[in-house]
């Protein structure tokens, strides 16, 4: 049987911990950040982890992780 692909987008944007997590950074900090508040910028920096009802779909794009 052939291999598995891991999707190329997930592997780039997700990584996956120790303990079986998988650690993420946040969304809509890439561009328009003019009209965007210091407070919600400031807030969106560093990473978060995957939540549990999103769990599924991340195994399925990183199969060998």
């Amino acid at each position: 049987m052939p291999k598995m692909k891991t999707k190329s987008s997930a592997k780039k944007r997700l990584k996956v911990l120790g303990n079986g997590g998988v650690k993420r950074s946040f969304a809509f900090k890439r561009h328009i950040l003019t009209k965007k508040t210091t407070k919600t910028k400031r807030q969106l920096r560093g990473t978060t982890m995957v939540r549990a009802c999103d769990m599924a779909s991340v195994a399925k794009m990183l199969p060998y992780a």
